[in-house]
């Protein structure tokens, strides 16, 4: 997944200091097609970024998983459901990335960003096979894994008084290496601001904000990991004991219960462990949901001229933790220049 935070506002000049920038502005011979309405916007003696960006982002960040309707299958097998036969725990996922994001600014108020990138995911899943039985395992397993990720989005931006106020949203697709298909994951992101300009140099300024960021991911989830992946070395360790419970426990059962255990994967899961047999390949699906998909922000951005500025941005209100840091340089370049 990947967020961002918006690439520039416009900024209206009023201190006294600043009103020979704001004049001179108004005096520009605006060349390029992009932002449409440039050429008014100066006019009005708003400030505006240059047409094209290219920023450079790194972002970590850790969040609970919600997991259920879960199925599970061996190597050629179909799916099966294991509702019931497997529980879940606390499960969480860490991930951090680096990606690019171009940009336009199609109107000074609305810019359009593609987002590509690569990284790496550390699921933590609390995994409990047989819950609320004799035989109950409880392990937790780490997956970790390299994803890419493409995607794209919109933001919007305006002023309201002294403060700016944007809408950021995208959509992306991220493919880690142990899944079938990419997940498909929305990002919405609501700030609101204020910039502080330099008196003695109006093209600098920092800017600060707060606000909210919802993640909402494609719920349905197939993959697939070798069983000696998937359980960890001290369940491995404990196979007997584990073996030796769970045939108790089936023993006891009546051929009603025997007959529903008999058509899930939890068999073939004891006869492997049992064997220490851990090259069998899990199949499984499930549906998956971030806990929480809300949570706070702020963020700060030091821009030195209009075409270089360096942010970050730290979700620390809610489950979700991130951390953004930015590179952002802007252009203005040939190929959107009026002929």
């Amino acid at each position: 997944m990947s967020f961002t935070v918006s690439a520039q506002f416009a900024t209206r000049k009023v201190s006294k200091k600043e009103q020979a920038y704001t004049d001179s502005l108004k005096q520009v011979d605006y060349k390029y097609i992009f932002p449409i309405l440039g050429q008014k916007t100066y006019k009005a003696g708003f400030d505006i970024p240059y047409p094209v960006g290219i920023m450079t982002n790194y972002l970590w960040m850790n969040q609970g998983l919600l997991i259920d309707n879960f199925e599970l299958g061996f190597n050629d097998s179909p799916l099966v459901p294991a509702e019931g036969l497997i529980g879940f725990g606390d499960n969480s996922n860490t991930s951090y990335s680096v990606n690019i994001r171009p940009d336009v600014w199609v109107f000074p108020f609305l810019n359009v960003y593609g987002l590509f990138g690569v990284g790496r995911s550390e699921t933590t899943v609390n995994t409990i096979l047989l819950p609320g039985t004799p035989a109950a395992v409880d392990f937790t397993s780490v997956v970790e894994q390299g994803i890419t990720t493409s995607g794209v989005g919109i933001m919007g931006a305006f002023g309201v008084g002294p403060l700016w106020l944007s809408f950021d949203g995208n959509w992306t697709w991220n493919k880690p290496e142990l899944l079938d298909k990419a997940v498909l994951v929305g990002v919405l992101g609501v700030r609101v601001g204020h910039t502080f300009v330099f008196d003695q140099h109006p093209e600098r300024n920092i800017a600060i904000w707060g606000g909210a960021m919802r993640v909402r991911m494609a719920s349905e989830t197939v993959g697939q990991i070798a069983l000696i992946d998937a359980i960890p070395t001290e369940t491995w360790d404990k196979r007997d004991q584990i073996v030796s419970d769970y045939n108790d426990w089936y023993g006891g059962l009546g051929p009603i219960e025997k007959a529903a255990v008999d058509k899930t994967a939890i068999p073939g899961i004891m006869d492997r462990l049992g064997a220490a047999d851990g090259s069998t390949i899990i199949k499984y699906g499930m549906d998956k949901q971030v806990l929480e998909e809300w949570n706070g922000i702020v963020g700060a951005q030091f821009q030195y001229n209009k075409r270089w500025m360096l942010r970050t941005e730290w979700g620390i209100i809610g489950d979700r933790k991130s951390a953004l840091l930015s590179l952002n340089p802007n252009y203005a370049i040939g190929f959107v220049m009026r002929l």
